[in-house]
């Protein structure tokens, strides 16, 4: 039994799964076994695979052609694990040779923690650097996060597989049980992994080291590009049943976080309201209450606050002072910029009805 099981899920991923596969055997560490869940491959994708397991023991080929989407398929994944620990990865993505090292002395520093992942670089087709992809770092950032965006990279993510099994954590499912049964979701695609980790880092089981673990391969057919609405409007909706179910777990008010979420890195226009700053303090008062003051509830807040208002001249004011302040995240300025170009025709909008408390 290795110590990592590495989930790699592919269909028709050829061009670029060599030098993915190529990274796994590379790192430093190296008691893993890579676990590669093929969809029903086309392209020779299944045949390269086949030939790498060949030469490598640790390599292993499983069709699942008629997996229910990437949720069933990565479930299968976790049917067949028997590690200590699963890790995910890309057909199109490549590790860092240290990923595995550096998450492991993570864990080990955080033995109550579930899962882990951690900053990654961003790069196109060709592997040139197009920037970075920042997510939050401490327990209660990534808890206060998981509102208002995933808060966990999932392609640099690695889990304990016994506490997820004894939580009855899958992709897709509502684990946490918190809400009545009409209000509980099924997510089988576009948005598994911000379901599976919102609900994680509910619970305080979360955590992202700042290191980078990977390189993260930005093409035309990632699942963002290709059907961002549609991801967009999901995001929204697991937002409102996360924020829900923290609600009912703490037993207090509920809130709806959509007016300060920023999936994709777009404001949502809800029902013509140009200010939320009512709906911020209740939204705070809750979380604080739920959370407990903290330094790292309060820097997730101050971004919140900025959002709060939907007109231009305050919106950009208050982004400048927050950012004199902080650091931002991937996504943070995009949200702020993107609303105030919204007047520029073909600039993306997304508009949601307001929910009541």
């Amino acid at each position: 039994m290795a110590k990592i099981d590495v989930l790699l899920p592919v269909k028709n991923g050829m061009d670029f799964l060599a030098e993915s596969l190529d990274s796994v055997q590379a790192q430093t560490f190296q008691d893993w076994r890579l676990l590669v869940l093929d969809h029903g491959s086309t392209d020779g994708s299944l045949e390269m695979a086949a030939a790498y397991a060949a030469r490598d023991p640790r390599i292993e080929v499983h069709p699942f052609p008629q997996a229910a989407g990437l949720s069933g398929l990565l479930n299968c994944g976790l049917d067949i694990a028997n590690a200590e620990f699963v890790m995910r990865h890309d057909a199109d993505d490549v590790c860092l040779p240290e990923r595995m090292a550096i998450t492991l002395a993570a864990f080990a520093a955080e033995p109550d923690c579930v899962a882990i992942g951690g900053q990654a670089e961003v790069m196109d087709a060709a592997g040139h650097k197009l920037g970075v992809m920042s997510v939050p770092v401490g327990r209660e950032r990534v808890t206060a996060a998981s509102l208002f965006r995933n808060p966990v990279a999932h392609p640099t993510a690695m889990m304990r597989l016994g506490a997820l099994r004894a939580l009855g954590a899958r992709y897709g499912n509502d684990f946490l049980q918190a809400l009545p049964q009409q209000q509980s979701m099924e997510v089988s695609h576009l948005a598994e992994d911000y379901f599976l980790f919102g609900q994680l880092a509910i619970l305080g089981k979360c955590n992202n080291v700042p290191q980078q673990l990977l390189r993260y391969r930005w093409h035309g057919n990632n699942v963002s590009a290709t059907k961002f609405m549609d991801q967009t409007a999901l995001s929204v909706a697991i937002s409102r049943f996360l924020a829900r179910s923290f609600s009912a777990l703490k037993q207090l008010p509920a809130f709806d976080p959509a007016p300060f979420v920023n999936h994709g890195g777009l404001l949502l226009e809800i029902d013509g309201q140009r200010n939320f700053d009512a709906s911020f303090e209740q939204m705070a008062n809750v979380l604080q209450r739920g959370m407990g003051a903290s330094p790292e509830l309060q820097r997730e807040l101050d971004y919140r606050r900025v959002l709060a208002s939907r007109n231009p001249l305050a919106l950009l004011w208050r982004y400048y002072r927050f950012s004199s302040a902080h650091v931002a995240e991937t996504g943070e300025w995009n949200a702020v910029r993107s609303w105030l170009v919204r007047v520029v025709p073909g600039k993306r909008r997304m508009s949601v009805a307001a929910q009541p408390a």
